[in-house]
């Protein structure tokens, strides 16, 4: 199950940032996953509720941003997303195989919390 060390550089990452901001705690981490990454969202989210507690973020959220599977006809350039596995353009009919989407897996964003220092 490679979801739980994704799931571990997720959080590695979040904590990494999050040093970066003193004083800033994260709230809600979003990832980018491609149809064709090779990974099950349902599982990713398993590991990574697992797994924030013991990294010390355990009110950190995930949330997933799915992508379709995107190709770009070769013949007139027109870009599709690709369903039930159809590869025929959409525009001109011709059936086409330059992949321009859909292989995704990356962080996409981090919202945080960040706290001003005290004067008190």
């Amino acid at each position: 199950m490679h979801e739980m060390g994704i799931a571990n550089s997720i959080l590695h990452a979040v904590r990494t940032e999050t040093a970066r901001r003193p004083g800033s705690e994260p709230r809600k981490v979003g990832v980018r996953v491609g149809e064709l990454a090779a990974l099950d969202p349902e599982s990713l989210c398993f590991c990574f509720d697992a797994l924030k507690e013991d990294a010390g973020l355990p009110n950190l959220e995930l949330e997933i941003e799915f992508c379709a599977r995107r190709h770009r006809c070769e013949s007139c350039h027109a870009e599709f997303d690709v369903k039930n596995y159809d590869l025929h353009c959409p525009r001109c009919g011709q059936v086409t195989a330059l992949c321009i989407g859909g292989e995704e897996l990356e962080l996409a964003y981090l919202e945080v919390d960040e706290h001003e220092p005290s004067n008190a």
